[in-house]
């Protein structure tokens, strides 16, 4: 069934095999998996009647709700391809988004919060002529279409779908420069979210709760392998620490799927104290290198369950995670092996592979890996090695046994005077610190060396902070002095991706002259 796969034929399986039982839970709303399929149904015959055709490019713009769920399944079930659009951005990034990808509709709140979606996306139709339907969930403004309008019933027409079928378009999260159109076609994406259910031991029985969001491929990997293999998506509409600790207590997940900087939220405001976390086998992190002693603090608050990684990217889904049997030390400090059927190398700055366990730029291939950005043929040739690989951009190693430890980025590199360090050891010893709740380190222009470290943290409520207490902490701590940031910018909060990791980039910009 994986090999020629699609997620139609996911969703009439889980139809067919478990009817009754819950494939959505929201709050107090349930949805079997015989309910999702008629809504999907429904909802393809609705845009059916609008006249998306298959290959036309839909934008999806929701939290991690029912609705999400359901538009993604009825617009790969008409063939079309979802674009998925994350919810913090605003009319200048979804006027870039939409022209670039020619979307000919968006499926967009009526309103989040004080942000009138539907109403921005309408104010954009004249300057994005792809774009003919804006659909709101909720009271539609005039000028868009309600999405429960659209769920009319009926028999959608059947276009016949294949496994080489472009289905999903995403757009890289642009934390170093512009972002950029990955297009994907089902069989090796969806092979790699069903065997990487079963290395991850994801069964029907489970229940699945994702911290990110479902419009960033990491949430989307969740909602795939509760597809792959009739697994329970728990759903929480947006992170916030309190009502996510109160969720994995209330909602009973056997797996959560979150970033670090989550879990650091949850942990510094001590919202798991007093929790019952014990229906979780395992917590899985992804998004941002993982701290090990993040892991190890909170480990033993699952009363048995595990912390686990996973490394992945927009270009290829789940590129390397630990596995369940794994020793702590390669839970902890390490992202794990490559998932079934990846390949992963470690290359040095003269192209040769490096040795296990010395570090080099991550470079990986298989099924699943993309084959080119949209309309981008300069940087797909930039992205890809003569031989094939992808460059992930990471700094890694890799160990004998094959398990992968992220280092840093190639561009978060800081060239002070012709020495160049990795900045990511020192930031992980500087979260430990009692006033830092977030740290980012990144180059600044100087005119005599060429760059120098500058530091930027979020502190902890009540607390206060200078550069001579960072180099304090840090000579404590036998760092070299090479590596000390030589400037301390405190701010009220970072500039972040939906998985909550610092886009160095903005910070970078506030240090131009």
């Amino acid at each position: 069934m994986t090999a020629g796969a699609t997620l139609a034929d996911w969703l009439a399986r889980r139809a067919s095999e478990r009817p009754d039982r819950d494939a959505l839970r929201q709050g107090e709303q349930r949805v079997s998996w015989a309910e999702l399929a008629r809504r999907v149904s429904a909802l393809e015959c609705g845009l059916d009647r609008l006249g998306i055709e298959q290959g036309d490019v839909v934008a999806v713009q929701l939290p991690n709700i029912v609705e999400f769920v359901v538009a993604y399944l009825a617009i790969t079930g008409r063939g079309a391809v979802m674009q998925t659009l994350h919810m913090p951005y605003r009319a200048a990034e979804l006027e870039t988004l939409l022209g670039h990808s020619r979307a000919v509709a968006a499926i967009v709140p009526a309103r989040a919060k004080d942000y009138e979606a539907a109403r921005s996306v309408l104010d954009l139709r004249p300057r994005l002529p792809a774009l003919r339907h804006v659909i709101a969930v909720g009271a539609a403004p005039a000028g868009a279409l309600a999405f429960d309008a659209l769920l009319d019933g009926g028999a959608p027409r059947r276009v016949p779908l294949a496994a080489d079928d472009r289905f999903l378009l995403l757009y890289t999260s642009g934390t170093t420069s512009a972002p950029k159109g990955v297009p994907h076609a089902y069989r090796g994406f969806l092979a790699n979210a069903r065997r990487s259910a079963d290395a991850l031991a994801v069964g029907p029985h489970d229940v699945l709760l994702s911290a990110a969001p479902f419009t960033h491929l990491y949430g989307l990997f969740t909602v795939n392998m509760a597809l792959a293999t009739g697994a329970t998506m728990l759903l929480l509409p947006a992170f916030s620490p309190p009502e996510f600790a109160a969720l994995l207590q209330a909602g009973r997940p056997t797996l959560a799927f979150t970033a670090p900087a989550h879990i650091a939220a949850c942990l510094g405001a001590k919202l798991f104290e007093g929790k019952d976390l014990s229906s979780l086998r395992y917590v899985q992190l992804s998004g941002s290198a993982v701290p090990p002693a993040l892991a190890r603090a909170f480990e033993p608050l699952l009363k048995g369950g595990k912390v686990m990684q996973l490394w992945g990217m927009t270009e290829l889904q789940a590129g390397a995670f630990t596995r369940l049997d794994d020793a702590e030390a390669v839970r902890v400090e390490t992202t794990g092996r490559p998932s079934p059927g990846t390949e992963l190398r470690a290359v040095r700055d003269d192209g040769t592979v490096a040795a296990p366990g010395e570090e080099g730029e991550l470079q990986v291939r298989g099924p699943s890996v993309f084959t080119g950005y949209l309309d981008d043929p300069a940087a797909t040739r930039a992205a890809f090695t003569a031989d094939g690989w992808f460059r992930t951009g990471d700094l890694a190693t890799i160990d004998a046994a094959g398990n992968t430890r992220l280092t840093g980025r190639t561009k978060d590199l800081i060239n002070r005077g012709g020495v160049k360090f990795n900045p990511l050891d020192v930031e992980t010893l500087l979260v430990q610190h009692p006033a830092i709740e977030q740290a980012a380190i990144v180059p600044m222009p100087d005119p005599v060396l060429g760059e120098r470290a500058c530091l930027f943290v979020t502190l902890r409520p009540g607390h206060t902070l200078d550069l001579a207490a960072v180099a304090e902490w840090l000579a404590a701590r036998q760092v070299s002095k090479l590596k000390w940031p030589e400037r301390l910018e405190i701010v009220e909060a970072m500039p972040c991706t939906p998985t909550r990791k610092i886009i160095k980039g903005e910070l970078a910009k506030r240090l131009r002259p």
